[in-house]
């Protein structure tokens, strides 16, 4: 993991004693709000439906055990605590598809408390918010996966430093999201990203990146753009700077619904292209601006030093065989357990989904124990997945079985990895102010229903992404099944896309999900997936996948079962 300099740790303990004088006048009345608003913004606290909400940056998603503990601290000593258990058991965080953490319940009046309590682990809410360069996402097998040609996370640290605070950053025209892998796989979903970088290596097995540009999802779901092949990693700030500056010059600021690069990209075609490759031309033309960008070597390798491989342990093997090993433990091992690029290694996801709890929503002693495995089995280190669960990346195969145990007492042992089960979710309208309707009752309602293993297992894999609005925070355009909340007259409705992909090569490549009919309601909802499941099942091939199902035959067949739903309930 990457370690905090000492100009790094000066510089968030500089902000959060700044964030604390900005809000001392506030609640003074000497720093009206519409003045205070964008301060606070800047350091990732927003005001939602009920209470503020704080959103912590984590860097492409790895936090080291003595974060996730200060976490729980916060979740326990500052987060409201009466979210439906026992008071003992502390308050929450909820970890979001862009591999950060939010509070839902901070008061306003303790916020400056929590960001130095956040400085104090080398934590922080910069870029979190407001119309920025958002903190960079990554796969969450970065630097351990067995396809991968090039370890992102070096390059993501340079991003985010370079990106911090940078003038022609400040104040885009939109939030501006990039997404970076290494791996021929795309577990980061680059191609729903405003920029998606893929690092790769050329015949002569130097290191580039190609680019894509104007992803999205939100009102307009929209697929990335590539703009150029392969950019030298040497040149790769240089490149964003110069579609940053394109972005900045033309992008809308008269309309919040226009303001995305995706639109400028898709009404301006190839002169959009053309021009971000002429401003690159022009940037490394010039020896002072363009040369002061360029990535040198011994900068790339201070920071790459920061992400060796732990010192291994004396002895590591590969997993013996286990012939009295219980059902249960293989189901794990199938689904929770990934393989690794270092031989003797595994990396192991820690199921947050289960009856009872909301997709992503973490408690203080959930966190602390999460914590406590990581210590043990994997080096202090965890990652945060896009699929709103904790990965350990470094777990030692002879010790998986004893993980197993105490993963299994602790409820992280779930072995719904990729099932529909493992869904993705935003807080929708029980928390956020944006939403149309709750996300929370849908994913609780389907997850109450499918909770027998063997009947998932028959299943199969499926991503199951439910949002609250149209803004998509919970990527409904890329499940294979997606529900949207949408207001009818007041009321809370949804639709459902079939046939949507993050990007997996399996799927298909990164595609929107495609609309079945009239929005539902949602004592339908439940029904209607179920439905669309039993038509998967009738009508799917041997060994077929559902999304390879929904790809061959189309939506028509689902969407009949969703009417007979529909007709059903109407004349009930």
């Amino acid at each position: 993991m990457y370690a905090y300099t000492d100009f790094d740790r000066r510089f968030v303990h500089q902000r959060a004693a700044q964030y604390r004088d900005q809000l001392e006048r506030h609640l003074a009345g000497q720093l009206p709000d519409d003045e205070f608003r964008p301060l606070r913004l800047q350091n990732g606290w927003y005001v939602q439906r009920h209470a503020p909400m704080l959103r912590v940056a984590v860097p492409y998603g790895e936090v080291s055990s003595r974060q996730l503990r200060a976490l729980a601290h916060i979740a326990r000593e500052h987060d409201r605590q009466d979210r439906g258990l026992p008071t003992e058991r502390g308050g929450f965080g909820h970890f979001t598809t862009r591999q950060n953490l939010q509070f839902n319940w901070i008061p306003l009046h303790r916020s400056a408390d929590v960001m130095d309590l956040l400085a104090s682990v080398d934590m922080h809410g910069i870029q979190t918010s407001g119309n920025c360069m958002r903190n960079i996402t990554t796969d969450a097998l970065a630097g351990i996966a067995p396809d991968e040609a090039v370890d992102p996370r070096p390059y993501c640290e340079v991003l985010r430093q370079w990106s911090t605070l940078h003038p022609e950053f400040a104040f885009l025209p939109r939030k501006f999201k990039i997404a970076v892998t290494g791996a021929t796989e795309d577990r980061a979903a680059i191609a729903w990203h405003d920029i998606g970088l893929q690092l790769k290596r050329d015949a002569t097995g130097a290191v580039g990146f190609r680019v894509l540009v104007g992803g999205g999802m939100g009102r307009t779901p929209v697929i990335a753009t590539e703009f150029h092949a392969f950019v030298p990693w040497q040149q790769i700030l240089v490149y964003i700077e110069a579609i940053v500056r394109v972005y900045n010059l033309h992008g809308r600021r008269d309309n919040l619904y226009k303001a995305r690069i995706k639109i400028l990209v898709k009404a301006e075609g190839q002169r959009f292209v053309d021009d971000v490759n002429a401003e690159f031309a022009a940037l490394l033309a010039d020896d002072g601006l363009g040369a002061s960008q360029l990535i040198p070597q011994h900068e790339l390798d201070r920071v790459a030093a920061h992400f060796r491989a732990p010192v291994r342990s004396a002895g590591v093997q590969e997993l013996p065989p286990e012939d009295d090993a219980p059902p249960a433990y293989v189901r794990w091992l199938e689904r929770n357990v990934q393989p690794h690029k270092l031989p003797g290694y595994r990396a192991v996801t820690l199921s947050l989904k289960r009856a009872g709890q909301p997709p992503g929503d973490v408690t203080a002693e959930q966190m602390e124990r999460a914590a406590d495995l990581a210590d043990r089995y994997s080096h202090g280190e965890l990652r945060v997945t896009h699929d709103q669960n904790l990965l350990l990346p470094w777990v030692e195969a002879p010790a998986l079985r004893a993980l197993w145990q105490e993963a299994r007492a602790l409820g992280f042992a779930t072995p719904n990895i990729g099932f529909l089960t493992d869904m993705i979710a935003c807080p929708g309208g029980d928390l956020c102010a944006l939403a149309n309707a709750r996300s929370l009752p849908i994913a609780a309602a389907l997850t109450e229903r499918y909770q027998d293993l063997d009947e998932l297992y028959d299943i199969g894999d499926i991503d199951l992404h439910i949002s609250g609005c149209i803004n998509s925070c919970g990527h409904h355009h890329s499940g294979h099944i997606g529900i949207l909340g949408v207001d009818k007259d007041g009321a809370e409705w949804y639709q459902v896309t079939l046939g949507g992909s993050d990007g997996s090569t399996l799927s298909g490549g990164a595609t929107p999900g495609k609309v079945i009919g009239p929005s539902f309601a949602a004592d339908e909802v439940p029904d209607v997936i179920e439905a669309v499941l039993e038509t998967y099942r009738r009508e799917r091939r041997e060994s077929e996948r559902f999304i390879d199902t929904v790809q061959r035959i189309g939506t028509p067949p689902f969407r009949a079962a969703a009417d007979a739903v529909r007709r059903a309930t109407a004349a009930a």
